[in-house]
C-alpha cells in the first residue's frame, strides 16, 4: 500500500495536513536536538522527511533511516538521507545498544504488534537512550474530536484518492488512528516494554501527540 503511493506521498502529506506536518517534524527535531544524541535510528522513515529534518538540525550525528518499503527508501535516498536500510521494525538488523536515540513518526500504529515493536526499540537503544514516538491521535475536546473524525472518514479519503489514486490507503489511515491506543494507554504500553519517564505532548489540538521516554537500565 505505502510502496504504491511513494511518488506522491510527500505532496499528499503536505496538502492534507495543510502544511502542519512540517511544524510537527520541526518540533520533534527540536526535542531530539535537546538530547544531543550522536547516533539516531529513524524507524518507519518512509520518504525520509523526519530523518532529513534531524540531519539538518544535528549535522554531526549519525542518522539511519529504516523502512520496510524499498520504494519509499529510494525516495528518501534521492532527497538526501545519508543512510537507509530496508528492514522489519520487529526484527531490526542492529546489535543490542546500538543507538543513543530512536525516533518513529506515524509508523508505530502500522506495526502488527505494538508491544513487541517497543521492546525491539528498547533493545537497540543504549541504557538511558531516548525514544521519541510521534503519532496521530484524537483530540480530547469533543467538538474538535467530532470535526476531526468527519475529516478523517469523509474528507481525507476523497482528497487522498484524488492526489494518489489510492483511496484505500486513506480509508486505512482513519481506521488505524481510531484503533490506536493514545494518551495514558500508550504511555503505559511504553513503560511496560523497557522504558521509564514516558511523557506526552499534544500538538495542533491533539491531532498529533509526541511521546518521549528513556530506556530503563
Amino acid at each position: 500500500m505505502f510502496s504504491s503511493i511513494a511518488h506522491r506521498y510527500d505532496v499528499a502529506n503536505h496538502l492534507l495536513s495543510c502544511g502542519c506536518d512540517l511544524l510537527w517534524r520541526r518540533r520533534a527535531a527540536q526535542i531530539v536536538a535537546g538530547w544531543n544524541p550522536k547516533t539516531i535510528v529513524d524507524l518507519a522513515t518512509g520518504t525520509g522527511d523526519l530523518a532529513l529534518t534531524l540531519q539538518n538540525r544535528l549535522p554531526h550525528s549519525e542518522i539511519v533511516g529504516v523502512d520496510f518499503s524499498d520504494e519509499m527508501l529510494a525516495v528518501a535516498k534521492a532527497k538526501g538521507v545519508r543512510r537507509v536500510i530496508a528492514a522489519d521494525a520487529l526484527a531490526l538488523p542492529f546489535a543490542n545498544r546500538s543507538f543513543d536515540c530512536l525516533t518513529i513518526a506515524f509508523g508505530l500504529r502500522n506495526i502488527a504488534d505494538w508491544n513487541a515493536a517497543v521492546r525491539e526499540m528498547a533493545r537497540v537503544l543504549v541504557t538511558d537512550g531516548k525514544l521519541l514516538i510521534m503519532e496521530f491521535s484524537l483530540p480530547s475536546i469533543s467538538i474538535l474530536r467530532s470535526t476531526y473524525r468527519f475529516y478523517l472518514h469523509r474528507v481525507l479519503p476523497t482528497f487522498g484518492s484524488l492526489l494518489t489514486q489510492k483511496k484505500t490507503a486513506y480509508d486505512y489511515l482513519g481506521e488505524s488512528i481510531e484503533r490506536f491506543p493514545g494518551g495514558e494507554e500508550l504511555l503505559r504500553l511504553i513503560e511496560a516494554n523497557g522504558f521509564r519517564g514516558a511523557a506526552a505532548e499534544a500538538l495542533t489540538g491533539g491531532i498529533v501527540t509526541i511521546y518521549t521516554a528513556t530506556k530503563k537500565l
